[in-house]
């Protein structure tokens, strides 16, 4: 059974005064003195449910880097990116490709639960996110192949490239929906 403030050996400590939760959005909602607007609501969501990240500056140059209307993938680059982005704590290989696919979809595109069995027969996209740097250059890898994959599949099905997430997405949906997924 829980304790509660009843309890007669309850008391405050010292302890219980140092918040520690997410503390650096924490401290930046503290001191917001503005009215509210969709980003901020955003960040107070985000603070909630404890998916916050926040991303170095030279990150952000660096994703920003990117052109919205380059159509070829620099290998190098995107691996750097998804370095440092996976290296941000709450950010996994799905949130990182989402953000890529933002940038630019003509050469990123999201890897989900759904589009990976959909395009890899018997396969489920299942990574342990223990953030080791052996399991962040094969989270690295296996994005850059199924890339790869994923415009050989658009080839074969005559699909748009920069659509097929969310095409191969409602496919899925629509073809697998008795099949149940991990973590949905």
């Amino acid at each position: 059974m829980a304790k509660t403030i009843y309890d007669s050996d309850f008391k405050i400590t010292s302890e219980d005064y140092e918040f520690k939760y997410q503390e650096s959005l924490t401290k930046k909602l503290d001191a917001f003195n503005e009215n509210f607007n969709q980003e901020k609501l955003n960040e107070i969501v985000l603070w909630k449910v404890n998916r916050y990240a926040e991303f170095d500056k030279s990150l952000i140059e660096l994703i920003n880097s990117i052109g919205k209307n380059e159509t070829e993938i620099s290998i190098d680059k995107t691996k750097e990116i998804l370095k440092g982005l996976l290296k941000t704590n709450g950010v996994q290989l799905a949130m990182a490709s989402t953000i890529l696919r933002y940038k630019n979809p003509n050469i990123y595109q999201i890897i989900d639960q759904r589009v990976y069995r959909i395009i890899y027969e018997n396969q489920a996209l299942d990574l342990n996110t223990y953030p080791s740097e052996k399991n962040l250059n094969f989270q690295i890898e296996l994005y850059i192949k199924y890339l790869s994959d994923l415009r050989i599949a658009c080839s074969n099905l005559k699909i748009p490239f920069e659509k097929s997430d969310r095409i191969l997405f409602m496919a899925d949906k629509r073809i697998n929906k008795k099949q149940k997924l991990k973590n949905y």
